[in-house]
């Protein structure tokens, strides 16, 4: 990039700072938010992004919050839930995206998306790449402002969203992986702890980032002996540090990784791609030669997986045997435990809001929010991220360069 356009974007974004402070010295305004919760219609996600208590948080500091009903069903939380918080429960969705501010779980669909209105404000998760090409021009056209919870940062430059989730599939893999190893799933009748006398389970975690570590966790919190692989060895000492103990770890070498799965009782894939597809680094050859009643949770399912036997299941039909072993390969394993994942997206998503209603709303949040303007794709309907830029081959703006012109 030329030093110009460096010393542009400085000079934008130090102009853009500049109110926060003017505003600062003679008090903040407060603006009062109005948000719409419609039901998630995305097979299979069973989230929601606030729960009853975060909304009844919102409307005690004079925002106002209308949902969808039976949005919080899948999550056990009842539309009385909501209505007793403060809510305005509503029978449609074109109801709901009458609000200001739409909060989704899932990406927009062909249908909400001409529900959307002029210049409206959307958080949901992106995956724009995967989605053809029109959505992002209609969304274009309607001048909207999208942000991507996927990609909004914290102070310590972390993706709190991603984490969070990636706890819950961690620790969820594992209790999959335990549920299937019984008999009564067909499994060969084993617990993954050992008790006196009785050898715990063989435990194989490929993936040292948060996946990873949490099934590690998870694992030898229940009694398993576990051995992790990464192709990192940073990841591998980071992951050591953090669980304060000793495990049996190794970078990722074809024939090590092989003796390892040869005697797994549980395989649990957790790498995570650097761009685009997960590695596939597992062969089949390598899942022939593991135990038969063994078990495989591909949590890398999300982004390709990386078994070579691995394919998509569902929640309702989640898993399939290949060469005797065992598959899960379903995506969103969060949505498995939607209470949970519910009550991690509420903590983050509240916070965020009631700092947005204090700052005086969005744009003024995200000239002093680093982290959320992270997540900032599209503004008043112009691509403010290369990614999506260059994946669609569109024009597009730097964002700093843009709120400096405001």
């Amino acid at each position: 990039m030329p030093a110009s356009t460096d010393l542009l974007k400085q000079l934008a974004r130090q102009s853009a700072m500049m109110p926060q402070e003017q505003v600062m010295e003679v008090g903040r305004k407060k603006k009062s938010l109005y948000i719409g919760i419609p039901k998630e219609i995305t097979f299979q996600e069973h989230r929601v992004p606030l729960t009853p208590a975060a909304v009844a948080t919102l409307v005690q500091r004079d925002h106002e919050v209308v949902i969808e009903r039976g949005a919080g069903q899948p999550a056990q939380f009842q539309d009385s839930d909501y209505s007793e918080a403060g809510a305005m429960v509503v029978d449609s969705a074109a109801e709901v995206f009458k609000a200001d501010l739409i909060l989704k779980v899932a990406p927009p669909t062909h249908a909400e998306i001409e529900m959307l209105r002029h210049k409206q404000t959307l958080i949901s998760a992106l995956q724009l790449t995967v989605q053809p090409k029109d959505t992002l021009r209609r969304m274009m056209e309607k001048r909207m402002t999208a942000v991507a919870w996927d990609f909004i940062k914290d102070r310590e430059g972390i993706y709190p969203i991603i984490r969070a989730m990636g706890e819950i599939a961690g620790n969820t893999s594992i209790q999959i992986a335990s549920e299937y190893l019984s008999a009564e799933k067909g499994g060969p009748g084993l617990m993954l702890g050992g008790i006196s006398g009785v050898e715990p389970a063989e435990v194989v975690v490929i993936g040292a980032g948060t996946v990873g570590e949490f099934a590690t966790r998870a694992a030898l919190g229940l009694g398993a002996s576990v051995k992790v692989f990464d192709k990192s060895i940073y990841r591998l000492r980071r992951l050591q540090t953090d669980l304060g103990q000793r495990v049996w770890t190794s970078v990722v070498q074809p024939e090590e990784l092989k003796k390892a799965l040869k005697n797994a009782d549980v395989a649990i894939g957790a790498l995570r791609p650097e761009a685009g597809r997960t590695p596939m680094v597992v062969t089949e050859e390598m899942v022939k030669d593991m135990k038969n009643g063994s078990v495989i949770v591909d949590v890398s399912i999300d982004r390709g997986g990386c078994f070579e036997t691995s394919e998509v299941t569902t929640h309702t039909d989640p898993v399939f045997k290949k060469y005797g072993v065992m598959h899960y390969c379903v995506p969103n394993i969060a949505s498995r435990v939607p209470r949970t994942a519910s009550t991690a997206l509420s903590n983050i998503f509240g916070p965020m809001l009631l700092s947005m209603g204090e700052v005086g709303g969005f744009e003024d949040l995200i000239k002093r929010d680093l982290g959320v303007r992270h997540g900032v794709y599209l503004y008043n309907g112009t691509v403010t991220s290369p990614i999506l830029g260059e994946a669609f081959k569109l024009p597009y703006k730097d964002l700093d360069i843009l709120l400096a012109a405001f």
